[in-house]
C-alpha cells in the first residue's frame, strides 16, 4: 500500500469512529440514523467501518440526526483532507521542480498571517538563488526528477514578492541549527545569513531564533507553515502534508506560540546570525 493510500485510510478510519461515537452519544442505532436520513440500513455500517467514504451532505446529515450539527463542519473539513492530505512528490515533481515552485503562488498571495517554523534550513521566502538551487538540486538528485533547476530556483525567487507586496505579514522561527546547517561552500551560506539579516529588518516579517541554549518548553518539530489559519503545510521526504481539519490547525498554531515564546528577536536574533556568519567566514 503506498503512503498516500495508508495515511488516507487511517483518516477515514478515524473520522468512521468519530461518527460511530456520536451516534452513539446520542443513543441511537446504525438502523435510526439510516431511516431517519432515509438510507438503507447498510450504508451506516459501511461508513462506520470505513468501507465508504460519506459525502459532505451524508455528514451534515448524520450530525443533524445525532444532534450535533455543530460538529458538520469540522468533519466536513476532516473529509476533505482524506484525499488531499498527502500530495506525492513524485507525481508533482515528474516533469521537474518549477511547477511545484510556481503551484503556491496564489496561495501565497492571499495569506495575510503567514506562521512559518524551520528547524534546520532556511525557509525557501527567505533563500538566496545560490542557497535555494544548492538544496532544490540534492532534492532533485535524491527523488531523480527532471532537470530544470534554473527554472525552478526562478520560480522559487519569484514567490519572494509577497515579502514586499501586498498586506502580508510573516512570523518565522528558526532554531539556531538552521544557522549553521552546511548545504553548500562557507561562502554561499555566508552570503545567505547576511541575505537572512537584512531580511529580518523588512516590516513585514518577524525573526525569531530559538537559541540552542534555550531552556525547552515545547520539543522541536518538522518545519511546519500555517496560512492564516485555514490551511497547514508540511514537507516529508516522500510527500508533502496538508492540514485542513480546524482541530488539528489548533494544535499547530499552539505549538507556534510555544515555539515562538522560546525564541529571541531584532538584536539578539541578529546576534545569533553574525556570530554564525563569523565562524563560516
Amino acid at each position: 500500500m503506498s503512503v498516500r493510500s495508508a495515511t488516507s485510510q487511517q483518516a477515514l478510519d478515524a473520522l468512521a469512529v468519530r461518527l460511530r461515537e456520536i451516534r452513539n452519544d446520542a443513543e441511537l442505532t446504525a438502523r435510526q440514523v439510516a431511516q431517519a436520513a432515509g438510507w438503507h440500513e447498510s450504508k451506516c455500517s459501511r461508513i462506520e467501518h470505513a468501507r465508504s467514504t460519506p459525502s459532505p451532505a451524508d455528514i451534515r446529515t448524520w450530525c443533524a440526526i445525532c444532534g450535533v450539527p455543530d460538529q458538520a463542519a469540522d468533519l466536513t473539513a476532516a473529509l476533505r483532507s482524506i484525499e488531499s492530505m498527502y500530495v506525492e512528490w513524485r507525481r508533482m515533481n515528474r516533469a521537474g521542480m518549477r511547477r511545484l515552485q510556481e503551484a503556491p503562488l496564489p496561495l501565497y498571495e492571499r495569506t495575510r498571517q503567514f506562521r512559518i517554523y524551520e528547524p534546520g534550513v532556511i525557509p525557501g521566502l527567505l533563500q538566496t538563488a545560490e542557497y535555494a538551487r544548492a538544496r532544490m538540486g540534492r532534492i532533485a538528485e535524491f527523488n531523480g526528477t527532471p532537470d530544470d533547476l534554473d527554472n525552478a530556483v526562478a520560480a522559487r525567487l519569484e514567490r519572494q514578492r509577497v515579502l514586499c507586496r501586498g498586506d502580508h505579514h510573516f512570523a518565522v522561527v528558526l532554531e539556531e541549527w538552521a544557522l549553521r546547517s552546511r548545504i553548500g561552500s562557507t561562502e554561499m551560506m555566508a552570503g545567505q545569513l547576511a541575505h537572512l539579516w537584512q531580511a529580518s529588518t523588512l516590516p513585514a516579517v518577524g525573526l525569531g531564533i530559538i537559541p540552542v541554549s534555550a531552556e525547552r518548553t515545547m520539543w522541536s518539530s518538522p518545519g511546519f507553515w500555517i496560512f492564516d489559519e485555514s490551511r497547514v503545510l508540511i514537507e516529508t521526504p516522500a510527500a508533502e502534508l496538508a492540514i485542513t481539519q480546524p482541530r488539528q490547525i489548533a494544535i499547530y498554531l499552539r505549538t507556534f506560540a510555544e515555539l515562538a515564546g522560546m525564541a529571541v528577536y531584532r538584536s539578539q536574533a541578529r546576534k545569533l546570525i553574525k556570530r554564525a556568519m563569523a565562524d563560516f567566514r
